[in-house]
C-alpha cells in the first residue's frame, strides 16, 4: 500500500490558510490536496518552525504491525480515536483490519460519524439527554451503524433508559457492563455483585441491550502483570458467569469482551485466548490506540513488544522540528518550540538529531539536552563541543501522542527523505 493515507474528498478540498501552523505562506489559497500534490520538502519547501512531522514508513510499519498480532492471536480490534481525532489515520486503521473505533466522549463520536465510521465502542458510561438523543436518531437512520458503550451504574442505566425512551428511540442502545480495575482504579462497578445488578438495571429495559462485559486494564492499581493478569481473569470469569446465567441478550448475534490499552495489549491477548465455549461467538475487541504514531517516551518504555520482541517493534513516528533562534551561552541555547507544539504532560521532548542551517545536513543530537519548556520556547543544555548554532533546526522526540496531535490541525505526512506526501487533519 502507498505511504501516503487516501483523504476523504471534503478533507482534501480544504484550503490551506493561517489556522493551520507551519504550513508554507506561499500556498494559502491551494487545497489540502493541491498541497499535497506539489510533494514538498520539508526542509526546503517553505514550511516555518516549529513544525509537527509524522513519518508516512512508521504509521505504515505500525498498522501492519498491529493488524498482524490481532490476527494471530484471535482479536478484533476498536483502537481509541482520541489519541489522534484524525478520519484519515481511522480510515487506515480500518483497512489494516480494525472492527472500528473507539471514542471516549460523544464529541469524538460524532466526529467519527461525520466521516463514515460505522462501527463506535464508547468506552464510557452515556448519560447526556442530548448526546443520547443524537445518538438515537443516527441508530435509527442507519441500520448499518453498530454502537456499543459502557454502563457502569444502575441510576447510569435509568438515565440511559429515561433519555432514549423520551427520544423515541426505536433502536435499542448496546452496552457492556464495565467491571472496575479495583479500589481507587478509575470508573467500572467495582464488585460482581454491583456488576450483575447493573445487568439486572439494563435487563428491565426496553432501550438497551446487554452484549457483553469490558474494562481497562491500565487502571490497576500498581499494575504489573500478575495483577493486570488477575484482574482480566476476573473480567473473563464475569462474562462467562453472565452468559451461563443467560444475562445477555442473544439477537446480538455474539458476545463482546473488551479490554486493552497500549501497555498490556499480550497479557489480555493471553487471558482472552483462556475464554471457555460460549453460547454465542465471542468478539475479543482490543482497544489500544497509541500504536498508531508510538512515541519516543512514554510508550516507548511501556509497550508489550519490549516483553515480546519477537512479535515485532513499534516505531516513533512523531518528529517535531524547531529551530534555534538563541544561543546565549556554549553551554545553553533555546528553539522555537514550547508547550503550545509539544507534548510535556508525561516527559519533556528528546533531542534526537540536527539538521545544519548551512549544509542541510542531519547529524546525531550528540551532547543536546532538552530541560524544560516554555510557552513558546525549549531549553535546551548543551555539553562542551555539542555543533549547534542560532539558525540549525533540532529535530525532537515526544512522549504521549494523546498529546502530541491535539496541538496540530494538520500534519505534514513525511517520507524519509523529507517529501511531504500528505496532510493529517486532526479534529480535537
Amino acid at each position: 500500500m502507498s505511504a501516503a493515507t487516501a483523504p476523504t474528498p471534503d478533507l482534501a478540498q480544504e484550503r490551506v490558510d493561517h489556522r493551520f501552523k507551519a504550513l508554507p505562506p506561499d500556498a494559502e489559497g491551494l487545497t489540502v490536496g493541491e498541497l499535497a500534490a506539489q510533494r514538498r520538502n520539508l526542509f526546503t519547501g517553505g514550511f516555518t518552525t516549529p513544525v509537527l512531522a509524522l513519518s508516512a514508513e512508521s504509521v505504515e510499519h505500525n498498522l501492519r504491525l498491529l493488524e498482524t498480532y490481532a490476527e494471530r492471536h484471535g482479536l478484533a480490534f476498536a483502537p481509541h480515536g482520541k489519541t489522534s481525532m484524525a478520519p484519515q489515520l481511522f480510515d487506515r486503521q480500518i483497512a489494516y483490519g480494525a472492527w472500528g473505533i473507539t471514542a471516549a466522549v460523544p464529541h469524538q463520536a460524532r466526529v467519527y460519524r461525520a466521516h463514515g465510521i460505522a462501527r463506535i465502542f464508547l468506552a464510557n458510561e452515556l448519560v447526556d439527554p442530548v448526546a443520547l438523543r443524537w445518538l438515537a436518531a443516527e441508530l435509527d437512520a442507519d441500520p448499518d451503524f453498530r454502537f456499543v458503550c459502557y454502563v457502569d451504574s444502575v441510576r447510569g442505566v435509568e438515565l440511559m433508559d429515561a433519555a432514549l425512551t423520551e427520544a423515541g428511540a426505536r433502536r435499542p442502545v448496546d452496552v457492556v457492563v464495565e467491571l472496575g480495575a479495583g479500589e481507587g482504579a478509575r470508573t467500572g462497578a467495582r464488585t460482581e455483585a454491583d456488576c450483575t445488578a447493573v445487568a439486572d438495571a439494563v435487563a428491565a429495559t426496553r432501550t438497551l441491550r446487554l452484549v457483553g462485559v469490558a474494562g481497562y486494564e491500565g487502571e490497576v492499581p500498581r499494575a504489573d502483570e500478575e495483577r493486570v493478569r488477575a484482574w482480566l481473569r476476573r473480567l473473563t470469569a464475569l462474562a462467562a458467569d453472565f452468559d451461563k446465567a443467560g444475562r445477555f441478550d442473544p439477537s446480538a448475534g455474539e458476545i463482546v469482551v473488551s479490554a486493552g490499552g497500549s501497555a498490556w495489549f499480550d497479557t489480555v491477548a493471553e487471558v482472552f485466548a483462556e475464554l471457555p465455549e460460549f453460547s454465542l461467538p465471542v468478539l475479543k475487541l482490543l482497544r489500544s490506540g497509541a500504536y498508531v504514531s508510538h512515541d519516543s517516551g512514554h510508550y516507548r518504555t511501556l509497550t508489550p513488544f519490549n516483553r515480546i520482541p519477537e512479535e515485532g517493534a513499534l516505531e516513533p513516528a512523531f518528529r517535531l522540528w524547531t529551530q534555534v533562534v538563541s544561543r546565549p551561552t556554549p553551554e545553553q541555547a533555546f528553539t522555537n518550540a514550547g508547550k503550545r507544539d509539544a507534548a510535556h504532560d508525561l516527559h519533556l521532548p528528546e533531542a534526537q538529531v540536527v539538521r545544519d542551517a548551512r549544509t542541510g545536513e542531519i547529524r546525531p543530537a550528540d551532547g543536546i539536552t532538552v530541560t524544560g519548556l516554555s510557552d513558546q520556547h525549549t531549553w535546551v543544555r548543551t555539553e562542551e563541543g555539542a555543533d549547534l548554532e542560532v539558525g540549525d533546526w533540532l529535530g525532537m522526540g515526544l512522549s504521549h501522542p494523546c498529546t502530541s496531535f491535539d496541538k496540530w490541525q494538520l500534519i505534514p505526512l513525511v517520507e524519509a527523505d523529507g517529501t511531504v506526501v500528505d496532510y493529517i487533519r486532526t479534529f480535537f
